[in-house]
């Protein structure tokens, strides 16, 4: 007999569906805590490997590895259980060749229990994107800013402000949908770019500083709460933690320097001796 959990978890197909329809929302996560608050609000949870940057003080997204990703991957599956579960693959795991793209992606999911994997990449990726997707693997795809290819770029800046830019990631959205993602991530890509390529493609877009024309929306977590060191202008903040946190922190350290903390009522008390 099988066991059936009363929440279904969002598939890669549901997403797809969404085209056109209410906006998809998303947003990054890293360990099984914030995944579960996050869980009952978001369609789409990404562990990026924005994860090198905003957990392990990396400069860029180049040096993550796939046990990185596997073990944020792991915890957050374990932390949800209602949203779909995307792991990004890292840079380097999967752009030698399609068989080594599925080697990669079938170890992450098999490892993590995601229910799909991202890559970033336009046209030189869509032969892997179709490889994946014909044998079984859901694909996310990744189109204009691409952080992984920083040392080529040069910058972070946005993409598309020109018409010769703008082609490319026309045609570069274009050959990932063809090729069978299920959605496509338009990154820093000017706005009305962005909302073309939302009307001209069948999956699904979802912008992050793209347009809201796209049919959703995804942020950094640790971004929109007011966590990020280095926020980009596409980030609204929802929230201020970062100096709640350390003015939390602050109190903290004073009382138990000043021997207020912990106080009686955080302590044990003996037990009354047995009659």
């Amino acid at each position: 007999m099988s066991i059936q959990s009363d929440v279904r978890r969002i598939t890669a197909p549901e997403i797809r569906g969404r085209k056109g329809g209410t906006p998809i929302v998303s947003l990054t996560s890293y360990h099984a805590h914030t995944a579960q608050l996050l869980d009952r609000h978001v369609d789409v949870i990404l562990v990026g490997d924005s994860l090198g940057m905003v957990m392990h003080g990396l400069e860029t997204t180049v040096p993550v590895t796939v046990e990185m990703m596997i073990v944020h991957g792991r915890a957050v599956v374990r932390g949800t259980k209602h949203a779909l579960i995307v792991v990004d693959l890292p840079f380097g795991s999967y752009e030698a060749s399609p068989v080594e793209a599925f080697h990669t992606a079938a170890r992450v999911l098999k490892e993590t229990g995601a229910g799909a994997v991202k890559l970033e990449g336009g046209r030189r990726m869509a032969d892997t994107v179709r490889f994946l997707v014909d044998r079984g693997v859901p694909v996310m795809g990744h189109v204009g800013l691409t952080p992984q290819a920083i040392n080529t770029l040069g910058s972070f800046k946005a993409r598309g402000r020109d018409d010769s830019e703008a082609s490319v990631i026309l045609d570069d959205a274009r050959a990932v949908a063809e090729a069978g993602a299920f959605s496509i991530v338009v990154e820093a890509v000017a706005e009305p770019v962005a909302r073309r390529i939302t009307q001209e493609v069948a999956p699904p877009t979802i912008g992050i500083g793209g347009s809201p024309a796209c049919d959703g929306q995804i942020l950094v977590l640790e971004d929109m709460l007011g966590l990020g060191q280095r926020v980009p202008k596409f980030v609204k903040k929802y929230a201020d933690l970062g100096p709640a946190i350390e003015e939390a922190v602050g109190r903290y350290a004073d009382e138990v320097r000043a021997r207020t903390f912990p106080g009686p009522e955080h302590t044990y008390a003996p037990k009354a001796p047995k009659a």
